[in-house]
C-alpha cells in the first residue's frame, strides 16, 4: 500500500525519483539550451616527426595509432607544422624543414617525416587538419635583431611581403590537395605574433596587429580563388589577457568575415573571469573561439617540470573543462603530441618515465627516449595526460553540442554534450586521492530518457578503461566518482 504523494523511500537510491529521495543536495541539471558546437580535440605535429622519422615503420605506425586510432586518443584535430626551413635555429630538433627553395620554386620532398604523419592523419580520416606556420621563410622577413640576418627565427614579417607569403601558403594547400589528396581544412599563417623568438630556440616571427589584417585579407583572397576547401584561423596569440583581448580589436573587425575561428593560446593560464570576458568580447564578431595551444604547467605556471601522473592529468582535465565552459572554446588543442623532454634516462633510471622530476617538461602527451639514436630504445611512454585527453577526444566528436550544467556538487566539474545518438558526459572529480567518492546525480532536459551505454574512466589505476554503468531512472543519471578521476559516460536516446 502506498500513501498518496509519498516518496517511495523503499526504492530510494535505486530508482532515484526526481525529488532526490531526500538524500543530499538536489540533482545537477543539464540545460535545455545549447551552448556551443564542438569542432574537435587535437595536438600538434611540430618538431617530433624529425625524431620519429628515424623510428622503425612499425613504431611509426604505433605512434600514429596512439594519436588517431580508436584504441588511442582518436584525435579529431591534427596540426601540421609548415616549416620555414630552420635557418638560424640553434636547436636542430626544432629546425623545421621547409618546402621553399626560392619564391615560386619548391622541393615537395623536403619534409618526409612531417608528411608521413600528416598522411597517417589523413588516412585515419581525422576530421580537422590544420597547417600552421611559426614563421614565414626568411626571404619574406626582416632581419633578426641579434644576428642581423634574415632567418627562420627572430625578426618579423616584412611589410609589403604579406601577399607573397600568402601565395606561398596557398601553394602548399593546393599541392597537398592535388598531389597528395590531403585537404588542409584550415591554415594558421602566424603563431604567437607578439614574440620575435630572436634567441632562435625555435622558428618564429612578429606580425604587428595592423599587419595581421593585411595578411589575413591577402591569404583569404588566395584561398578563395585557388583553394576554397581551406579556411583561415588566427591569430594564435600566446596570452588571452595581455595580447588577445587588447589587440584583437585592432585587426579582427577588418577581417572577421575572412576567418573561420579566432584562435588563441592560454599561456597566461587565465582564470574563469578572464575566459568569460574573452567569450563575451570576442563573441561579438560571430566567430567561434578555438584554444589551439597549451602545455608546460608545472604547478605554479609555465616552466620546467615533468609529471606523467594524475596530478598533471587533473590539471589538464580542469583546463579543458574551463576553456570549453568559460571561454566557450569550440576546440581544445594540446601542444606537442610527442616529446623527448623526460628529464631522465629511461634505460638507466628505474621508474624514469612514470615518476615526476624537476628537469623535464610537461610539453608532451607521449614521450620517447632522447638518446634513442644511441641506445636504440624506441619505446613510447604514455602519460596520464594522454588518457585524460582521450576522455574527451575519443567520445566528444566534432558536431557534438555542449549544454551547460548547473548544481554540480563541490569538487566536481561536469560537461555534457548532445550527440546524434544521445548524450556524452565527462565528469571530473578533483578531490585528492584518499578522500571519499562523490555521488553525481545528473538530470537531463525534460523529455530526455537516456539509457547508459558505456562508461570509461582514467584514474591512478585506470587508463581510460571501461567501468560499471551508471544507474538511470526517469531522465536522471547517478554514479559514484572516485577522487582524482575523469569519467566519460555514453548515454543513448
Amino acid at each position: 500500500m502506498r500513501l498518496r504523494g509519498a516518496v517511495p523511500v523503499f526504492l530510494c537510491g535505486l530508482v532515484l525519483s526526481l525529488s532526490g529521495c531526500g538524500r543530499g543536495s538536489p540533482a545537477a541539471s543539464v540545460s535545455e539550451a545549447p551552448a556551443q558546437t564542438i569542432a574537435g580535440f587535437g595536438a600538434s605535429g611540430a618538431w617530433w616527426p624529425l625524431d620519429l622519422g628515424w623510428f622503425s615503420p612499425a613504431n611509426q605506425e604505433r605512434a600514429a595509432n596512439l594519436l588517431f586510432g580508436p584504441q588511442g586518443m582518436e584525435l579529431s584535430v591534427y596540426r601540421y607544422n609548415i616549416g620555414a626551413g630552420g635557418l638560424g635555429v640553434r636547436t636542430p630538433s626544432r629546425a623545421a624543414p621547409g618546402f621553399l627553395e626560392r619564391p615560386g620554386v619548391y622541393d615537395w620532398t623536403a619534409d618526409p617525416s612531417g608528411l608521413t604523419f600528416l598522411r597517417y592523419a589523413a588516412a585515419a580520416h581525422v576530421p580537422v587538419l590544420i597547417g600552421f606556420a611559426n614563421s614565414a621563410p626568411p626571404v619574406w622577413k626582416t632581419p633578426n635583431a641579434r644576428t642581423h640576418q634574415r632567418e627562420a627565427c627572430g625578426g618579423g614579417l616584412a611589410p609589403g611581403d604579406e601577399e607573397a607569403y600568402a601565395q606561398y601558403l596557398a601553394d602548399i594547400a593546393v599541392h597537398l590537395h592535388d598531389a597528395d589528396g590531403i585537404t588542409l581544412g584550415y591554415i594558421s599563417p602566424m603563431n604567437e605574433p607578439d614574440y620575435t623568438f630572436d634567441t632562435c630556440d625555435q622558428e618564429g616571427m612578429t606580425v604587428a596587429p595592423a599587419q595581421r589584417a593585411v595578411l589575413i585579407r591577402d591569404l583569404a583572397a588566395q584561398l578563395q580563388s585557388r583553394a576554397p576547401y581551406t579556411r583561415i584561423i588566427a591569430d594564435e596569440s600566446s596570452q588571452v589577457s595581455r595580447q588577445l583581448l587588447p589587440e584583437a580589436p585592432r585587426w579582427l573587425p577588418q577581417v572577421a568575415g575572412d576567418i573561420a575561428a579566432i584562435a588563441h593560446h592560454t599561456y597566461d593560464y587565465p582564470n574563469s573571469a578572464t575566459l568569460r570576458r574573452a567569450a563575451a568580447v570576442l563573441g561579438r564578431y560571430g566567430r567561434p573561439l578555438w584554444m589551439t595551444e597549451i602545455c608546460c604547467y608545472n604547478g605554479k605556471g609555465f616552466g620546467r617540470g615533468y609529471d606523467p601522473t594524475m596530478t598533471g592529468a587533473m590539471w589538464l582535465a580542469d583546463d579543458i573543462w574551463r576553456d570549453l565552459t568559460q571561454a566557450d572554446d569550440a576546440s581544445f588543442q594540446w601542444w606537442l603530441a610527442f616529446s623527448s623532454a623526460l628529464g631522465c634516462d629511461p634505460t638507466g633510471q628505474a621508474g624514469c618515465p612514470s615518476q615526476p622530476n624537476a628537469r623535464g617538461w610537461n610539453d608532451g602527451l607521449v614521450y620517447y627516449d632522447p638518446n634513442f639514436r644511441l641506445d636504440g630504445n624506441q619505446t613510447l611512454y604514455l602519460t596520464k595526460r594522454f588518457w585524460v585527453l582521450g576522455n574527451f577526444s575519443r567520445y566528444v566528436r566534432p558536431g557534438a553540442v555542449r549544454h551547460d550544467v548547473s548544481g554540480v556538487p563541490a569538487g566536481l566539474r561536469v560537461a555534457a554534450f548532445a550527440t546524434t545518438s544521445g548524450w556524452t558526459v565527462v565528469a571530473i572529480n578533483d578531490r585528492v586521492a584518499g578522500t571519499a567518492p562523490v555521488t553525481l546525480r545528473l538530470r537531463f532536459p525534460a523529455g530526455s530518457h537516456p539509457h547508459a551505454v558505456g562508461a570509461f574512466q582514467t584514474s591512478a589505476s585506470r587508463d581510460l578503461q571501461a567501468v560499471r554503468l551508471p544507474s538511470m531512472h526517469g531522465g536522471t543519471m547517478r554514479d559514484s566518482l572516485p577522487p582524482e578521476s575523469v569519467t566519460t559516460f555514453l548515454l543513448g536516446r
